[in-house]
């Protein structure tokens, strides 16, 4: 006890303090203390669970990242797709267009060519005509005697059949 009393210390104050100090304790302890440790376990819980949404969050917002990319390859595949038909189409059309502007062409061709045919025939025909009155004209002056109208045509034919021949050379002959 001296040795309390050298410092100054009373011992039933002590024993008081210390009573009061375990009183306390155990109060806070059976009111405060479980109470707060049991908001601190909720709010423990609460972090945990947050924690747990946003990994949840966050594989949902990657599966939902992969699945928008697979979409958009998909849509990409898709619009190659439908390029490579539409030009697929497009040749085709062009293909179809150009045979049909030949044939066209072709016809156009055979036209002009059977035109070019008549129009020659026709030139023919009209120099053949020509030829045989000239020609008939020419051999009344040299032979100054009349012939009747059915020698005359006769002589005329046998003179054309031997024309064609001869005129085609002349007439290149000419050009």
């Amino acid at each position: 006890m001296e040795f309390f009393a050298a410092f100054g210390v009373d011992l039933f104050k002590l024993a008081f303090q210390v009573v009061n100090f375990l009183l306390i304790l155990w109060l806070l302890n059976r009111f405060a203390f479980r109470r707060v440790l049991g908001m601190l376990d909720e709010r423990r819980a609460k972090i945990a669970r947050g924690l747990e949404d946003a990994q949840s969050a966050a594989r949902d917002r990657e599966l939902a990242q992969a699945e928008r990319e697979a979409v958009v390859a998909e849509a990409r595949k898709e619009a190659q797709a439908l390029i490579a038909r539409a030009t697929k189409i497009g040749e085709d059309s062009r293909q179809e267009i150009v045979a049909a502007a030949r044939t066209e062409a072709e016809k156009v061709a055979t036209r002009a060519r059977e035109e070019i045919v008549a129009e020659k025939d026709r030139a023919m025909a009209e120099l053949r005509s020509t030829v045989a009155d000239l020609a008939l004209a020419a051999a009344g002056k040299l032979v100054r005697s009349e012939m009747d109208s059915g020698a005359q045509r006769r002589l005329v034919e046998q003179f054309l059949a031997e024309l064609p021949a001869e005129v085609p050379a002349t007439a290149e002959a000419r050009s």
